[in-house]
């Protein structure tokens, strides 16, 4: 069904005042502090995977990433910035970005729609970068409020979905101990496009019947042959096919969703909230994740505006420490479908957060996102 743009454009005025609400909310709930400033500082630290990890353009045994602190009246609030290939970004670009970064000029972490605004003043792009200052300021927020981040937007914990475990491609000996592994989660997503795709799907049925998320990462360039695939993946108890083509290929993208058995999730091709209402009817949903969309701000208003226009939300993460994926499970609630492993496929986590039990992604009533340093 479609939505006109005099309706979208009410719709989306009525998520502002939600959102309104929620900037009231944590005004409201927010602790008296003493005159203080701001004081940002970061690191770098690479992550180091169980696996090796492939998808259709690259394999890696590593993950770099920058780790944030605010520090506000005695109270520190902790971010992350992580760095897979494709975002284009690196430990030293990261850190050159923070360094233009002065917090000092704001009176209050409250104050997230001017940070933000600064943030993007400061330079285009760097998502990453901005996402590991508004997640510190998030976790600041909620620590000044005491209150986990879920429980100022109003959000049941119990609410939130189960979360998927990744399959990288790998030999059939491999995807079968990382299907194993992965026993108790009740839905795997499962990495194709390097032209072996029905023998990583037949290889994970050998040892398991759970529903399966696929993720292609660009790997198909042909429209027919994609949706002659998605037709077998759907007899296989697959549930939805994300970024199947490249993320330039709007026209074939459209065509291949609007046949499709499966609905359709837009991964690279989606980034900023622009971007949201320019996919729909391209994609059937989108993959929010913080790295992309510059943090939590943003990340909301996204799935703000996704369900004004009827798409499904999935809340995904990189590979990351549980500092990132504790803040992107303080959204889960909200969304369809959850891919919040990425501290699950690392062996040096430096957090403490959220965890998956039974294969559910399950909140802790600590203040903020959730986490606390090991």
């Amino acid at each position: 069904m479609k939505t006109g743009r005099r309706g979208f454009v009410k719709t989306l005025g009525a998520a502002s005042l939600v959102m309104a609400s929620g900037k009231q909310l944590l005004g409201a709930n927010r602790m008296p502090v003493k005159s203080s400033k701001m004081k940002l500082s970061f690191r770098p630290y690479d992550l180091k995977l169980k696996h090796t990890f492939t998808v259709a353009e690259y394999s890696r045994d590593t993950t770099p990433v920058v780790l944030t602190e605010i520090v506000f009246d005695g109270i520190t609030g902790y971010g992350e910035a992580s760095l897979p290939p494709y975002l284009g970004e690196s430990q030293h670009s990261v850190m050159e970005f923070l360094k233009k970064v002065d917090l000092s000029r704001f009176s209050t972490p409250f104050l997230l729609e001017d940070i933000h605004e600064y943030l993007d003043g400061l330079a285009p792009g760097n998502r990453a970068a901005k996402a590991s200052v508004d997640i510190a300021l998030h976790d600041l927020v909620g620590k000044l409020a005491d209150k986990p981040l879920y429980r100022l937007w109003g959000l049941d914990p119990e609410k939130t979905p189960v979360t998927s475990f990744t399959i990288g491609i790998d030999k059939p000996d491999v995807v079968r101990e990382k299907t194993l592994e992965a026993k108790g989660f009740k839905v795997l997503k499962v990495k194709l496009g390097r032209g072996n795709d029905k023998e990583m799907i037949n290889t994970v049925r050998s040892v398991t019947d759970v529903p399966i998320y696929v993720d292609v990462n660009q790997g198909w360039s042909d429209k027919h042959k994609a949706l002659e695939m998605i037709y077998w993946l759907k007899d296989q108890g697959v549930v939805f096919v994300e970024q199947p083509l490249p993320k330039e290929n709007i026209d074939d993208m459209a065509w291949l969703t609007e046949h499709s058995p499966l609905p359709t999730v837009a991964d690279e091709a989606f980034q900023r909230l622009p971007d949201v209402a320019r996919f729909k009817g391209v994609y059937s949903g989108i993959n929010v994740k913080l790295m992309k969309s510059t943090g939590l701000l943003e990340a909301h208003k996204m799935i703000t505006v996704a369900r004004a226009l009827g798409m499904k939300v999935m809340i995904g993460c990189m590979t990351e420490t549980s500092c990132a994926v504790s803040a992107a499970a303080q959204l889960s609630p909200l969304a369809d479908w959850a891919d919040l492993d990425g501290n699950l496929l690392i062996s040096n986590d430096v957090f403490d957060g959220m965890k998956v039990i039974n294969g559910k992604v399950t909140l802790n009533d600590l203040p903020g996102i959730g986490v606390k340093k090991i």
